[in-house]
């Protein structure tokens, strides 16, 4: 009677560990991680090379959130479309539109700031529910749909009125020259309602249920319909809450600027859809944390202080380094989504 033995099995190589470089691309943190440390880097050679001129001052940092806190508003918003997979083209025209808007209520019709703010918060986040109304219920393209809105919202701004409008209310003055003292520096009014927003956006988007149906549609659209998740609903809401912050990013820059112009904010959906992209928020849609956008919002107004302080460059290498770090952030994230289908 013959016996057989069985040799130990080859392991199968499809069933191996994974790589230490396999799990890295694999980890949803990862483009968050490269951002942080990407400013990180950045604040540490502008601390190295300007250091005699004061940009170890922590107020320069302060100014960071000051100067963009507008941008960050905006770029909120775009996070929840983004993320759901769609796109808004219409947040740059929204925020000059606000502006004008604003303006001329409070400089041509004598209305107070105080009862204006609700009326354009309202007229954004309407807009943005017509938008999110027609992407879904008539299947239209988003890319289509909010360049529309952005031609609309532009158009309207030149039918208030073709020149700029100062604002000289004292009220207006006031909101603007309003500083928090936090010990070690100052924050804006705008700077402190961004922070908020952000907080909002962050509680929202990973402790709620409604956040967990935005990271699903925008994960797979046809697997949460079949879970019979709202996704109708889903959609008319983050094109909603991105007309909503759009608008409020608008009232910020008001104050900021202290006037209204039908040229305000031109091309700045597409500095918002940078810092969401440069945060690591998939393009696709479903995955990215919405810090991440705080670090792209950070990190592009990180350039615009270094071309400051170098004082030799021309403000368009803020445009440049933009493409180029866009570039580099896209790239990362075809490698994590080429991992995921292997």
């Amino acid at each position: 009677m013959s016996t057989t033995t069985k040799s130990p099995t080859a392991p199968d190589s499809r069933t191996s560990t994974p790589s230490k470089a396999a799990r890295l691309l694999g980890d949803r943190r990862l483009p968050v991680l490269v951002t942080a440390a990407l400013f990180l880097v950045m604040y540490g050679v502008g601390l190295s090379r300007y250091q005699n001129y004061g940009f170890a001052e922590p107020q320069v940092f302060m100014n960071l959130f000051i100067d963009n806190g507008y941008l960050l508003v905006a770029a909120v918003g775009v996070t929840f479309v983004i993320l759901s997979g769609g796109i808004d083209l219409s947040v740059g025209s929204v925020i000059g539109f606000t502006t004008m808007f604003t303006a001329w209520l409070v400089e041509r019709q004598g209305l107070p700031i105080l009862l204006v703010i609700p009326m354009a918060l309202a007229v954004g986040a309407f807009g943005g529910f017509l938008m999110g109304y027609v992407i879904h219920n008539f299947e239209i393209q988003p890319f289509i749909v909010t360049l529309a809105g952005l031609f609309l919202f532009r158009g309207l701004c030149l039918v208030i009125s073709k020149e700029s409008i100062s604002i000289g209310d004292a009220s207006v003055s006031s909101m603007a020259q309003t500083q928090v003292n936090l010990g070690m520096g100052f924050l804006s009014i705008g700077a402190i309602v961004a922070l908020v927003v952000l907080a909002v956006a962050f509680y929202v988007l990973h402790y709620t249920r409604f956040g967990r149906r935005v990271y699903a549609v925008g994960g797979n659209e046809q697997s949460a319909l079949l879970m019979g998740l709202p996704q109708g609903g889903t959609k008319i809401a983050v094109y909603t809450i991105s007309g909503f912050c759009s608008a409020l990013a608008g009232l910020l820059f008001t104050l900021y600027i202290q006037s209204g112009d039908p040229l305000h904010a031109t091309g700045m959906e597409l500095d918002a859809i940078a810092a969401v992209v440069i945060g690591g928020t998939l393009l696709t849609g479903g995955s990215g944390y919405v810090i991440g956008t705080l670090f792209g919002v950070l990190v592009l107004g990180l350039i615009k202080s270094i071309i400051q302080f170098e004082g030799t460059l021309s403000s368009w290498w803020t445009k440049i380094a933009t493409g180029v770090l866009l570039c580099a952030f896209i790239l990362i994230q075809r490698a994590m989504t080429a991992r995921k289908k292997t």
